[in-house]
């Protein structure tokens, strides 16, 4: 195992910050996982510690057949982020910027370092195209912000790997993961190995994301130069390990086994692994996700729980108004899965409170709640 060590940029006197990453074995392949970058997001936090134990025995067995580079910890800025003891990891305090949005993108600057240069070997073209990446990302200005610099060094270890799983979770939620539509084939054994309940596909939902700011630029440059053998070489997924509670000891160990065996599947681990106990989950448009509200302020009481399939006009959720006696019941505006709900149980005005994802489009344009 080798530790990377990187001083975030614009650290305080007497406060600098540091961001590690662990590498496990060597060859030309690589994974890249990281866990909370939204950082009061802790279940692949605690999957990542399973995983970087699970790493160390294989590397030392001599079973990685390449990389896998392991960041436990994505976001040391977003980890002491406290206000009167109430974790806030979402957003960065001082901008009020997302920590997953905004990440650089790609694809314009990389398609004008290789105009005339791809061919017909799409290896070489993959490779060509990685160095550029990291070109690109070394050439930019210093950054303006210790947010900026630190998403800049985890785009740079990710910009190189074939597999890339960025660790999430929601509020109250069952699995679910995002991704391209055209990986969505490739993300269903995972989804067996994990009993994902769902799988939310766009191409672009807008806001520049860590996943897709790693696997859109391939199939942006596969667009710019279509006379060339351009794949989409970078699997990514952010994958939502459930609720932010869900941190349970069997929890991680049933989560970092189900990635590895996933790995494996993709031969960077060798050795036999269990196969898949559930079934593929199904991938739908991340266009079709309904997000429910409530009408007046209220306590809220859930008549259903995430993970549950649900069909249109389906009582979801209550909102009870006790002064005025209010009493008003929402309902699934669309069928399918219930995978997330808002852990508060107080309602307020424009913030979502259930998420149903459905089969036919409902939002287009941006699709990420920030």
């Amino acid at each position: 195992m080798q530790r990377i060590d990187h001083l975030l940029p614009w650290g305080h006197l007497g406060c600098e910050r540091q961001l590690s990453v662990f590498r496990f074995g060597k060859g030309e392949r690589k994974a890249y996982i990281q866990a909370s970058l939204h950082a009061d997001e802790l279940p692949g936090m605690r999957a990542a510690w399973e995983l970087k134990k699970r790493l160390a025995v294989l590397e030392a067995q001599g079973a990685l057949n390449g990389v896998i580079e392991l960041v436990p910890v994505a976001n040391p800025m977003g980890l002491g982020q406290l206000l009167q003891g109430s974790h806030q990891g979402r957003f960065e305090v001082g901008s009020g910027k997302n920590f997953n949005r905004d990440f650089v993108e790609l694809s314009e600057p990389v398609a004008e370092l290789l105009t005339g240069k791809l061919g017909d070997d799409p290896h070489a073209n993959v490779r060509m195209i990685r160095q550029a990446m990291s070109d690109v990302l070394s050439a930019l200005p210093a950054p303006s912000s210790q947010l900026q610099g630190m998403q800049r060094i985890l785009l740079s270890h990710a910009c190189t790997a074939d597999i890339v799983l960025d660790l999430h979770c929601d509020a109250e939620a069952a699995l679910h993961m995002y991704a391209l539509p055209q990986h969505w084939p490739q993300w269903r054994s995972l989804s067996a190995h994990l009993n994902v309940k769902v799988g939310l596909l766009a191409e672009d939902s807008g806001g520049s994301s860590f996943d897709e700011a790693c696997s859109l630029p391939w199939l942006r440059l596969s667009r710019a130069f279509p006379e060339a053998q351009v794949p989409l070489a970078c699997l990514a997924t952010t994958l939502e390990l459930g609720g932010q509670a869900d941190t349970g000891r069997d929890e991680a160990v049933f989560h970092a086994e189900g990635i590895l065996a996933f790995l494996a599947e993709q031969g960077l681990i060798k050795g036999e692994w269990p196969a898949p106990q559930h079934e593929p989950c199904e991938g739908v448009p991340f266009e079709a996700t309904e997000l429910l509200f409530a009408p007046h302020a209220g306590v809220i009481s859930y008549l259903r729980k995430a993970g549950d399939r649900v069909e249109k006009g389906e009582p979801i959720f209550e909102v009870i108004d006790p002064l005025e006696d209010r009493v008003s019941t929402i309902c699934a505006g669309t069928s399918g899965v219930l995978f997330a709900v808002e852990r508060l149980r107080y309602a307020q005005a424009g913030f979502w409170l259930a998420k149903v994802a459905g089969r036919e489009a409902l939002r287009h344009g941006r699709l990420l709640n920030d």
